[in-house]
């Protein structure tokens, strides 16, 4: 069984390209699990049009985090097998396909993805010119090449990620900082995703960072310490105040 991991907010414009790319690829017994981080424009009506019992929606969540709101989405997965997805991108018809046969007990795999524009329009081909990932975790720290959206693993793996630690900023460096510490990050170097970019995204794929030195050296700091609490079983407490906002 296959559970689709999805968090969304506000995504009226994109969200049915993207479930209908997924739900083309899903047996009758797998399942997409939405959580909306309360919308106020028309996602949910939009969900609920696709009359899909294989959509599981958990809505008027208030966690007001996008990381958060997906934690939401993986603690009510019920399948063998998770994926993550944006609301926003498009999914290649084949992206289950090749993906699966490299999922092993405690692995994460991880595929390329075509950079398009909101049209979709690709921009390019593959990620390689913005974030080649190279395996390790040192090198991952150093300059972290994780892209959420492209994941999927056993269901084993949300042992070592779950909960989410406190103020997490980033769920897909800690996502994949764990995977190398414990059953490794298979890299597939093949485009599965048509990975969109536009004015509300939440990260820049086009321009290389300006943060600051001291930001640089914090954020990482944030991910060795967290890292090294989960890893002796010390978990910190989970984030119930939910100040991260969009």
């Amino acid at each position: 069984m296959i559970s689709v991991c999805m968090g969304t907010y506000n995504g009226e414009k994109y969200i049915r390209d993207q479930i209908q790319s997924i739900l083309s690829q899903l047996a009758e017994n797998d399942e997409i699990i939405i959580s909306d981080d309360s919308s106020t424009d028309q996602t949910i009506s939009i969900i609920e049009e696709f009359e899909d019992s294989r959509i599981k929606l958990f809505k008027s969540n208030t966690y007001r985090s996008p990381i958060y709101n997906l934690e939401n989405a993986l603690n009510n997965a019920k399948g063998n097998f998770i994926f993550l997805a944006d609301q926003d991108d498009v999914w290649l018809p084949d992206k289950i396909k090749q993906t699966i046969i490299h999922i092993r007990k405690n692995n994460v795999v991880m595929s390329d993805a075509s950079l398009c524009d909101e049209s979709l329009n690709i921009k390019s081909a593959t990620l390689d010119s913005w974030r080649t990932y190279h395996p390790g975790f040192i090198s991952n720290l150093i300059r972290p090449r994780y892209l959420g959206c492209c994941m999927a693993f056993d269901k084993r793996v949300l042992e070592q990620i779950l909960p989410f630690p406190t103020n997490l900023k980033a769920h897909d460096v800690w996502i994949g900082l764990m995977a190398e510490l414990n059953g490794g990050l298979t890299y597939l170097p093949v485009s599965l995703i048509k990975y969109r970019r536009h004015e509300n995204n939440f990260s820049s794929a086009s321009s290389k960072s300006r943060n600051s030195l001291v930001f640089k050296l914090s954020y990482r700091l944030h991910f060795i310490v967290l890292v090294i609490l989960r890893t002796c079983k010390v978990n910190p407490l989970k984030w119930n105040n939910h100040n991260n906002s969009f």
